[in-house]
């Protein structure tokens, strides 16, 4: 950055150390997906409640509760994907926030697992489109020796999320009914977005390459760089990328994208499928074990801290390494779920093998949202992980309704988790195509390469600006 009247934006972010800028940002996206992860893993915790309650008979039908927040997600990824790489990273997730905060607030209300499908359906919406967008926008104003450590301490908030439904079922529920799994994942979101407005701040790579104002691209400049000087003649730009027309689906598949596309893609329905699987049935079914509810609860809690700690543990070999550490943990998931069926009667080493299954699942997830956010450049990065999050969901819809099938044909536990193993194979062998293929494979680390079109870098000139 030697001509003061050019400002290369990436590089001002790359050159930069964490700072408070960047833990203000990480703390309230932490906030933010923490009740993303809640409202996720809520309707599990309801499911023994409302069994008692509605009469439930049918474990099938329950899954299909479970399940319809997950194809919401399906749908509410592309969607507010498509409105981060528009509109901008900040609308979106304030849009997504109170979609599935008024939905979710809404579950209060039903009276039925009719009712409760197609409000968790239109939850699921909103929850599909925070995802992809905050990981964007922490992604965009992390320097890149740290950019995927960053995102996922953010992601952490998601399994730390999934963890408190089990402290209300046991504390809160007792005392006030399911209802309040509901009103808690309602409201919290509403609270959050309206914050939000205020104090969350746009993406600067995004403002610079889609030409937005010029009060609000030299607004964040100085708060990244209070030093720097900027006149009327200073132009910002994002060299090595390029600045799109529009999205189109196509553009997922050009260059290197159309291996690291279909292979992230399976992936991320392997490890979803294991995942809400296990998420969705461990209360229902050990409970049905004869376990009592408290200790049902303490061992999907313990699930989802496992899963934080797993995230934690991948952060800074993912920036080192790529994807090589998400093959390593795919392959160590194998034995640890496959364990899960045979220690249903012996509660200790059961809360262990769960702690450490959680630990590879979502370990393997958090270092999955992350390379979402790092492989595509910023002109489509919302969009692209946006798709990666829906075609997912395919995995996460599918996980708890095979389960409620498979639960409903009275199988053996032992043999219902063998059968887990299945996808678990298969994202082992997709996650380790791409470390042999690609290195990190992260577009970061090697800029442009991937592009479909190379064109130079669209700068904005801000004393041009709107």
């Amino acid at each position: 950055m030697s001509d003061p009247q050019v400002v290369d934006v990436s590089r001002l972010i790359d050159e930069r150390r964490v700072d408070a800028f960047n833990i203000r940002l990480l703390l309230l996206s932490l906030l933010i997906t923490l009740l993303d992860g809640y409202d996720i893993t809520a309707v599990a915790f309801a499911g023994p409640f409302l069994v008692r309650e509605w009469g439930i008979t049918s474990m099938a039908a329950l899954g299909s509760a479970f399940s319809a927040s997950l194809l919401g997600i399906l749908f509410g990824a592309p969607l507010y994907g498509y409105v981060g790489d528009r509109f901008g990273r900040k609308i979106a997730i304030i849009g997504s926030c109170f979609t599935f905060g008024l939905f979710t607030l809404a579950c209060t209300r039903a009276g039925s697992v009719t009712d409760l499908i197609y409000l968790r359906f239109l939850a699921g919406i909103g929850i599909g489109g925070l995802l992809p967008n905050i990981a964007a926008l922490n992604g965009e104003f992390a320097p890149r020796r740290t950019r995927a450590t960053m995102i996922i301490i953010m992601f952490t908030g998601v399994t730390l999320g999934g963890a408190l439904p089990g402290l209300v079922s046991a504390t809160l529920v007792p005392l006030y009914g399911w209802q309040v799994l509901f009103l808690i994942g309602g409201a919290a979101p509403i609270a959050i977005a309206i914050l939000s407005i205020a104090i969350l701040p746009e993406s600067l790579k995004f403002m610079v390459l889609n030409n937005r104002r010029r009060e609000k691209i030299a607004r964040v400049v100085r708060k990244l760089a209070p030093a720097m000087p900027i006149g009327p003649e200073t132009r910002f730009v994002v060299k090595g990328e390029t600045a799109y027309s529009g999205f189109t689906p196509k553009l997922l598949f050009t260059g290197r994208l159309a291996y690291l596309t279909p292979l992230l893609w399976m992936m991320f329905i392997c490890c979803q499928t294991a995942f809400y699987f296990t998420n969705s049935w461990l209360p229902t079914v050990l409970a049905s074990a004869g376990i009592q509810s408290s200790q049902a609860a303490l061992a999907t809690s313990l699930f989802q801290i496992g899963g934080t700690v797993g995230g934690l543990a991948i952060a800074r070999p993912l920036d080192k390494y790529g994807f090589t550490p998400v093959t390593l943990l795919f392959v160590l998931s194998l034995p640890i779920v496959g364990s899960l069926g045979f220690l249903i009667g012996i509660a200790p080493l059961l809360m262990v093998a769960l702690f450490f299954a959680g630990f590879c699942l979502l370990g393997i997830q958090l270092g999955l949202n992350a390379a979402s956010a790092l492989i595509y450049p910023t002109a489509f990065r919302t969009n692209g992980s946006g798709w990666a999050f829906a075609v997912g969901r395919l995995g996460a819809v599918s996980g708890p309704i095979v389960g409620g099938i498979l639960i409903s044909l009275n199988l053996p536990l032992y043999q219902i988790f063998l059968i887990v193993l299945i996808p678990l194979v298969g994202g082992a062998v997709a996650s380790a195509a791409i470390a042999r293929l690609f290195g990190t494979g992260f577009q970061d680390d090697a800029p442009g390469v991937q592009l479909a079109a190379r064109g130079e870098p669209r700068g904005v000139k801000i004393g041009d600006a709107v």
